[in-house]
């Protein structure tokens, strides 16, 4: 079938009803309607429908080189810098929509499989690994233009860089048994972000695997008989979207995996069982320098909005000729132009891979994956500081509608707005920066591509610094 619309999306996700469990309690109505998932699911479906707006098909969608049918150009494997730009574009389209705000949006995991299957090859021959497998599902996936989430993480029991788990029932999800089916998981994975709301879960080996039982690569449906996805705390604060603006609308649920037992079949077991593999197939494959671009693309978008934030707050007050304040929005000027300029770097520096597509820069792409983190938390900063007093002020849209309503208009209103629209916009601020919702977003950005300390270390380790050393090495031998 070709590239579904968002009521396909939420029929698919509800006739799943998948073992999803909130506050200590299962999900047992649609799962669309539930208040912790109901604005997000609701968010995706738009995304979905945007694939069959007439105006944007030359940006959404792409002719299926198996099927001819018309598919999500995030499933899109590039031949040519010129595809890496309409993956781009693509991105950057859906990021529009929720404002950079889904970092989970499906074109996520869509690059992820899409950048795995195109290094499949790297897994032949090799003991326990099935890369036609890969292949197999990443086309399935393509022509159902089906919805993934993925876990990578161990749960924090223990974080010595040796940690060997000796308990008898497995903590960290691992293979406890192989039969003529399939391979059988036991234990838990973390953060599996969007978990109970995809059509499957993708669980990939994130390296640093020392037990091959922990080593292994699979996908399955998300109402997998022994599956259970258990949720944090919703931060969405309400459906009002005055008082709410952005949990009510992107609140995108991370949840605890359990596998009890879980039978994954052989046809979806990709490897298993072999700890070089397990070890060097993301840094191997192309998983990297894909998944970064479409991140950063994103993460542009993201900062457009913080900087279209910031500066309406700006015009609202009339703070605009105060220096300090021009120093800030410059900062975030100055991230957004880098940004920028180093995923169009990553484009023009893109090289054929071994195995014919064609690769974004990945040292550019590692450059703005380490500015990014500290960016956003700044921005988050710059934000409370520019509203200051104003962004605790900030009454509820039900205080508008009440006998305090003529109070609330006289005294709350600013130069540019009228009481209740400059509240509306100190709440924006609020629910980006302050709330649940907000510092959750600066947690999950900080630690997007893990430990921001390890992401510096492996830049340092891997950047090509000799010619410059040798550069200076010259100079002092100049008489």
């Amino acid at each position: 079938m070709p590239a579904i619309t968002g009521s396909e999306y939420i029929e698919r996700i509800d006739q799943l009803k998948t073992n999803l469990w909130v506050d200590g309690k299962p999900v047992r109505r649609k799962v669309s309607e539930h208040t912790a998932f109901k604005g997000v699911i609701e968010s995706q479906a738009t995304l979905y429908d945007l694939q069959h707006d007439k105006s944007l098909k030359d940006i959404m969608i792409y002719s299926s080189p198996l099927t001819g049918d018309q598919v999500g150009i995030s499933y899109l494997q590039p031949e040519t810098k010129e595809d890496l730009v309409k993956r781009r574009m693509m991105t950057q389209q859906w990021a529009i929509s929720s404002n950079g705000m889904l970092g989970r949006s499906p074109d996520y995991m869509n690059t992820v499989l899409m950048a795995l299957a195109s290094s499949a090859e790297f897994l032949r021959g090799k003991e326990n690994c099935f890369p036609e497998r890969l292949i197999s599902f990443y086309e399935y996936a393509r022509e159902n233009d089906l919805s993934l989430t993925h876990t990578f993480v161990n749960p924090q029991v223990n974080r010595a860089q040796f940690y060997l788990e000796d308990t008898n029932e497995p903590i960290a999800a691992k293979v406890i048994d192989r039969n003529s089916e399939g391979i059988i998981i036991k234990g838990a994975r973390l953060l599996a972000t969007r978990g109970g709301i995809t059509d499957e879960i993708a669980v990939f080996s994130a390296g640093g695997i020392q037990d091959k039982a922990n080593g292994f690569a699979f996908s399955i449906p998300s109402n997998h008989d022994g599956l259970k996805f258990i949720c944090r705390e919703s931060f969405v604060g309400g459906e009002s979207t005055f008082n709410y603006p952005l949990s009510s609308r992107y609140e995108e649920m991370d949840t605890i995996v359990v596998f009890d037992n879980v039978l994954v079949p052989w046809d979806r077991v990709f490897y298993y069982d072999n700890l070089l593999v397990s070890n060097s197939f993301a840094a191997e494959s192309s998983f990297f320098p894909y998944s970064l671009h479409q991140a950063i693309s994103r993460q542009i978008i993201k900062t457009e909005f913080v900087l279209g934030l910031v500066q309406t707050i700006i015009d609202s007050i009339n703070i605009g000729e105060y220096l300090h304040v021009q120093e800030k929005v410059s900062e975030i000027i100055i991230a957004l132009e880098t940004l920028k300029a180093l995923v169009l770097k990553s484009e023009i520096e893109a090289k054929l891979d071994e195995w014919g597509y064609m690769r974004p820069n990945q040292r550019t792409l590692q450059v703005a994956s380490n500015i990014f983190p500290k960016v956003y938390t700044r921005f988050s900063e710059i934000i409370q500081q520019i509203c200051a007093s104003g962004i605790v002020s900030i009454p509820t849209e039900e205080a508008f509608q009440s006998d305090i309503e003529k109070d609330l208009n006289l005294y709350l209103h600013s130069k540019s707005d009228d009481a209740m629209t400059r509240v509306k916009l100190f709440r924006l601020a609020w629910d980006l920066t302050m709330s649940a919702f907000g510092t959750r977003e600066v947690q999950y950005e900080r630690y997007y591509y893990g430990d921001p300390v390890k992401l510096t270390s492996q830049l340092y380790q891997t950047y090509e610094k000799e010619p410059y050393v040798k550069r200076v090495r010259q100079f002092l031998e100049i008489d």
